[in-house]
């Protein structure tokens, strides 16, 4: 598993609950995510196998900003 980390346009505990579902899908089996909205680049942690454009393009089809840092 590697630790994927995003700065993402998502700031409100409401976009990530829609979200959940399609994250929830992509990290599956045993992968890991998290959003901390705390932070002025609204982080979003992501243990998966899955490679970083895999979030990225599932987040930017959803309509929010999201770039690897």
């Amino acid at each position: 598993m590697t630790v994927l980390v995003f700065k993402t346009s998502v700031s409100k505990n409401k976009q990530v609950k829609r979200l959940k579902p399609l994250l929830t899908q992509l990290v599956e089996p045993k992968g890991r995510w998290n959003f901390d909205l705390e932070d002025c680049d609204n982080i979003l942690r992501v243990e998966t196998r899955q490679c970083p454009s895999s979030v990225v393009r599932l987040l930017q089809g959803q309509g929010y900003v999201c770039e690897e840092l």
